[in-house]
């Protein structure tokens, strides 16, 4: 039987291995507690160290640091891109300029290393104001803001280096584009491109988009307002120039582009590129997935994406449990109550994907990290798939338990209408 390895250890990696062990054996490298509960296999060996028909690295600074090409280098079959073509995400800096040089349309933006260019550059701009860590933050490295004093604190506690090290010491600034927020997952072999579904996930830890930015706590599939004419759009305007700049630069890509696009009145705008599934994303892509996962990866990494791939005709939503503290300083330890030895709750079209928990010797689990639960649920609509996510939810507690009330409850307006 086929192998595939999963690197990770979070809820976007559980539902990888989730999806794929559903027609190979998998080994989650070093994966966690609930991945082990769900009879998951993990291991706390380096990738480098296995052998499998194929290798799925889930988290970003794994792919910015070179373990795609390190494990290519040895004659493995990846599922990510090399160091190279990681560099869209590993610098926003390096992305936008690439996007320049490829004609993608995105946000009007700037680059500094210093608070006077700072201050000059935002003189020059209207509200509301984006600024960017240029390295990785876990999601966390953006503020958006009306205030102009807010976004040059912001500048400058990121220049130097309190906020997020040497990920913030540089800064993107960008124009704040209005519209509709999309996740848009697009498999390429290098060549050929398909996209999936498209999703959408909710940042802020507050309801109704209030409060700071986290990695991310909910998030819905398909969002309708994703069209097929809109999808081809996307293909056509940002993803086809991508692929062709890159092999202009002579990278070859296998693996998934995360666009992230602004829906605006003028079209469709990249945010900025992911070079991984994302988190939260892929624990309503996965469930809602028809067809074999592993193959679509393998051929997607084997560089000969023939087919596009196919999802149920039905709806998903994540709602994400998240620790007391998070997205500050999350505390730990604290008892889960309502899963079954197996980590879920054994409800028809919910599966829970484990992010942060710890088992203690008597099997009782306990948090761990800051996202600590993801609970997803599949419905005949979006209505029905909220519904049944969020009765799951009620089920699971833990002291200080932060979650969203309104993942996909808002609804959704044409970009038109939000201008």
């Amino acid at each position: 039987m086929s192998r595939a390895v999963v690197v990770g250890a979070g809820a976007r990696e559980h539902a990888l291995a989730w999806g794929l062990s559903k027609s190979v054996d998998v080994i989650v490298t070093p994966g966690n507690d609930g991945m082990r509960a769900s009879g998951l296999t993990c291991v706390a060996t380096s990738p480098l160290e296995l052998e499998a028909d194929l290798f799925v690295i889930g988290p970003d600074a794994l792919l910015v640091e070179g373990l795609a090409s390190e494990l290519r280098a040895q004659g493995k079959t990846v599922f990510g891109p090399g160091i190279d073509g990681a560099q869209l995400e590993g610098s926003k800096a390096y992305m936008k300029e690439f996007l320049r040089a490829a004609n993608v349309p995105t946000a009007a933006f700037g680059v500094v290393d210093n608070e006077e260019d700072a201050s000059r550059f935002l003189s020059t701009m209207k509200p509301p104001y984006v600024v960017k860590t240029d390295g990785l933050a876990a999601g966390k490295g953006v503020l958006v803001t009306e205030d102009l004093d807010e976004a040059m604190g912001d500048v400058r506690e990121k220049l130097s280096g309190a906020a997020f090290g040497d990920a913030g010491t540089t800064v993107v600034i960008e124009e704040g584009l209005v519209g509709v927020e999309c996740s848009m997952f697009v498999l390429c072999d290098g060549t050929r491109c398909e996209p999936l579904i498209p999703s959408q996930d909710f940042k802020r830890v507050g309801d109704f988009n209030t409060g700071p930015n986290t990695g991310g706590m909910g998030a819905l599939a398909p969002l309708s307002l994703m069209d097929d004419a809109m999808v081809d759009r996307v293909m056509t305007e940002i993803i086809a120039p991508t692929v062709k700049e890159l092999q202009h630069r002579g990278i070859e890509y296998r693996g998934v582009f995360y666009a992230g696009v602004m829906l605006t009145k003028d079209g469709p705008k990249l945010l900025e590129y992911n070079v991984r599934f994302g988190d939260p994303e892929t624990q309503v892509l996965i469930p809602l997935f028809d067809g074999d996962l592993y193959e679509a990866l393998l051929a997607t990494a084997k560089g000969d994406l023939r087919s596009t791939p196919s999802f149920k005709n039905e709806a998903a939503v994540t709602v994400v449990l998240a620790a007391q503290g998070y997205p500050g300083t999350p505390r730990g330890g604290d008892v889960i109550s309502g899963l079954n030895d197996d980590g879920q709750l054994g409800l028809s079209d919910v599966v829970i994907f484990h992010a942060g928990t710890k088992r203690r010797a008597d099997g009782t689990f306990v948090t761990g990290g800051g996202r600590v639960l993801n609970v997803s649920a599949r419905g005949a609509t979006l209505e029905d798939a909220r519904r049944r996510a969020y009765e799951a939810a009620s089920l699971i507690t833990f002291e200080g338990r932060v979650m969203r009330n309104d993942i996909a409850v808002m609804p959704e307006r044409s970009p038109r209408e939000l201008q």
